[in-house]
Order: structure tokens, then C-alpha cells, then sequence
């Protein structure tokens, strides 16, 4: 080697080492970010307008033993990796995204005549 392919050598060395730090420092951010995230869900299941309006609209009651019993689903489905989840219980059915904590849709036992759930990956049975 001459002196200028090892002057390029050890730039090439110093640059690699620098872009390693980086995403060392990254994918430092995105750990926290991500254990940000799960505290955030912790905190309680939310529920979209629409999902509101749902339960409005068909008569479905959501008391403190429904929520407990709900969140606790939930919980279990996050444990399993469950990103979409259909929880059935005798109130109804709850259409779950479990990364936002968040009620998506619901319907009554009498609304479920179809029976076909789309864009779920996992359910769960109260």
C-alpha cells in the first residue's frame, strides 16, 4: 500500500466506526421508544369514536368487571404477540389493536350473524 491508499484506509476505518456508534445510539432511542410505548399502553384500554358509537348504537354497557376483564385480554393477547385481536364474551365482541390499546369496533351477540372476522390475527375467548 502507499501512504494515500492507507491515508483512505484509515478514513474509510474511521468513518466505519462513526456509523457504528450511530446506530449503536439508535437502536438505543428506539429500545426506549419502544419501552415508552409499552408503559403508554399499560395505562388503559381506549376506545375509537367509532367503536363508542358501535356500542351506543347497540345497546352494549361497558361496566368496570367488562373493563377489568377487557384489559386483562388484552394483556394476554400482547403477551402472546397478538397485534389484532377479536376478544368474545357474552356482552359481545371487541375488535382490539393491541400496539395502540385501542377499541377499534364492537357488536353485540345478536349483530354476529355473519360470523366472519377479517384483519385479525389472533382472538380471544372471556
Amino acid at each position: 500500500m502507499d501512504m494515500n491508499q492507507v491515508r483512505l484506509y484509515a478514513a474509510s476505518q474511521s468513518t466505519i466506526a462513526a456509523q457504528h456508534t450511530e446506530m449503536s445510539k439508535t437502536r438505543g432511542n428506539q429500545a426506549e421508544f419502544h419501552q415508552m410505548l409499552q408503559e403508554r399502553a399499560k395505562v388503559g384500554l381506549n376506545f375509537s369514536k367509532h367503536a363508542a358509537k358501535r356500542m351506543n348504537e347497540r345497546g352494549i354497557a361497558v361496566d368496570n368487571q367488562l373493563m377489568s376483564d377487557l384489559e386483562h385480554a388484552v394483556e394476554g393477547a400482547r403477551k402472546k404477540g397478538a397485534k389484532d385481536v377479536a376478544i368474545i364474551g357474552s356482552q359481545g365482541v371487541f375488535i382490539v389493536n393491541v400496539p395502540n390499546n385501542m377499541v377499534v369496533t364492537t357488536m353485540s351477540q345478536q349483530d354476529m350473524r355473519e360470523r366472519v372476522f377479517t384483519n385479525i390475527d389472533s382472538a380471544v375467548i372471556m
